[in-house]
């Protein structure tokens, strides 16, 4: 019979484990609804489009942009094809393999992004730097580094 311990989290691990999550849930929360409200997206959507606008000629391969996204295939087919309702995205077939599709940023796509930005970046400042100092910003980033080295090393941090 295999006897596991179970490391039981301390009274500050449990107060930092629960202080992460929520100040993390209320980020994410607090940008999403601003998104929403200011510019009629959700903030999945928003991710999707910052990473096709990033992408050569604007395309990605249905996959790649599941995996840049952090996002299960079948999330990201459905979210493409709301965004397709919108106009903002269209899938092609991938001309190099037949059974792979391309999601395509279009111009209005493109358009409703650079109007959303703006508004996001200031949410992303008053809600995640602006309470912050430097050091601490600098602590941040390094804490995320080490997370991100350690949860997915072949994700890039930045």
């Amino acid at each position: 019979m295999l006897c596991i311990m179970t490391r039981w989290l301390d009274p500050e691990e449990q107060r930092t484990w629960r202080t992460f999550l929520a100040a993390s849930q209320a980020l994410m929360e607090t940008l999403d609804r601003e998104l929403q409200h200011d510019a009629g997206m959700p903030h999945a959507y928003y991710v999707i489009l910052v990473h096709l606008s990033e992408a050569p000629d604007r395309r990605l391969r249905m996959s790649e942009l599941a995996e840049a996204a952090g996002s299960s295939r079948s999330r990201l087919s459905h979210a493409v094809g709301r965004l397709e309702q919108s106009g903002w995205v269209r899938r092609e077939d991938c001309p190099t393999d037949r059974r792979g599709q391309l999601a395509v940023l279009t111009d209005q796509g493109f358009a409703a992004l650079a109007a959303a930005a703006p508004g996001h970046v200031e949410g992303v400042r008053r809600h995640l730097f602006d309470p912050l100092s430097p050091a601490q910003i600098d602590q941040l980033r390094r804490i995320s580094e080490a997370l991100v080295d350690h949860l997915d090393p072949k994700r890039p941090a930045s």
